[in-house]
């Protein structure tokens, strides 16, 4: 089945549970018929009879044709579904390669400076091991006697030129440094690794810290160069049930947005860095609620009704879709069965909260509203 926009396959999906209702309706219609014709025929048994065969007929024959047609919206149901999961997978490689350029940077930087390293310590290398060549010499002659000043001298040029104590210094400083870009790496290749993977189907339980931290590893290049980015999560929290990669999507695109309008202030010169401040706390005995909040512009009132939207934006054409918030809409409301909240101030900020169940299956998780 060929991909559909998110907008498409809910309304097909609600166009098709309509038709549902609807011959479930018919059924109930006909035998409700059947059963005014038996009450106002009780005088005439023998037109009772044939109007009662000629009905049940009908009942029998709309009946089959009803269960073909349920069997057939099921199955496109079905494919609908298994739809959806593909898109909103393509909506997260989408995102990733958006990010690509700025995670590619990411990966060069600390790779450029631990190349550096190395060459340095090559070099280090080559001056250590030529002082410790004179060195021997030098300890082979004085064993044997023989203190030859032209030795001497040769080494006392070589200890100049190793600038001994300068690399005591700076060898350390280079190793320490290629440690740190390296694991630098290794966190920026497990973050998309993790993210990029698709979970299952079924909601699992998943640590809400280690998403969080994934999300800000992945997004870093988006918010370094306009935001401080603080995290706080309550210590007692649970883990969440949930679909991982959905939720780490929705966060990716919350924390996207917070730094994209916070460099809408930055551009007017009024400051050099935004703060976006993401926390995850108890809600009570039943829902987590993880939140986003940035010091950016805010959302005008007149729009907030409409940022849920599939394909609105205020970006300009070419910078932004309209289909990030609503799929963080799509992965808490239908498909975690939670609530998303907006709190936005004009020229002070936006807080996005997302209110998730901590309930396993649909039917607890509505109770948990």
């Amino acid at each position: 089945m060929p991909s559909l926009p998110q907008s498409d396959i809910e309304a097909r999906l609600s166009e098709l549970e309509h038709k549902l209702l609807a011959r479930d309706k018919t059924i109930d219609a006909l035998k409700r018929r059947l059963a005014q014709q038996d009450e106002g025929m009780r005088n005439s048994p023998f037109a009772l009879l044939e109007q009662n065969i000629s009905l049940a007929n009908v009942v029998a024959r709309k009946t089959g044709e009803l269960e073909q047609e349920r069997q057939a919206l099921q199955k496109t149901l079905g494919e609908l579904r298994q739809t959806q999961t593909q898109l909103l997978q393509s909506q997260k490689m989408e995102s990733i390669g958006q990010l690509a350029a700025g995670i590619a940077h990411e990966i060069n930087t600390p790779t450029q400076y631990v190349a550096d390293n190395m060459s340095f310590i090559d070099m280090a290398t080559t001056s250590l091991l030529a002082l410790a060549d004179r060195s021997v010499a030098v300890i082979a002659a004085l064993r044997a006697g023989d203190s030859d000043p032209a030795l001497l001298a040769d080494f006392d040029a070589t200890l100049r030129r190793t600038k001994l104590d300068y690399l005591r210094r700076q060898i350390p400083d280079a190793l320490a440094q290629s440690k740190e870009g390296l694991e630098h790496i290794a966190r920026i290749v497990s973050a998309m690794k993790a993210f990029s993977h698709p979970s299952g189907v079924d909601k699992v339980a998943v640590d809400i810290r280690e998403v969080i931290a994934t999300t800000v590893t992945v997004a870093r290049s988006e918010w370094k160069y306009v935001a401080e980015i603080e995290t706080q999560v309550d210590d007692d929290l649970p883990d969440l049930p949930c679909r991982r990669d959905l939720i780490g999507q929705a966060l990716l695109n919350l924390v996207v947005n917070a730094a994209h309008a916070i460099a809408e202030t930055l551009s007017e010169g009024v400051r050099d860095k935004g703060l976006i401040r993401i926390t995850a706390t108890r809600f009570g005995d039943r829902h987590i609620d993880l939140s986003v909040a940035d010091d950016g512009p805010g959302i005008p009132p007149d729009i907030r009704e409409r940022i849920f939207e599939p394909f609105f934006t205020t970006k300009p054409v070419g910078k932004g879709t309209g289909q990030g918030l609503a799929m963080v809409y799509t992965t808490v409301v239908d498909q975690h069965g939670g609530e998303i909240l907006c709190e936005s101030d004009v020229g002070r900020g936006t807080r996005f909260t997302m209110r998730l169940p901590l309930c396993i299956d649909n039917d607890e998780a509505a109770s948990c509203r």
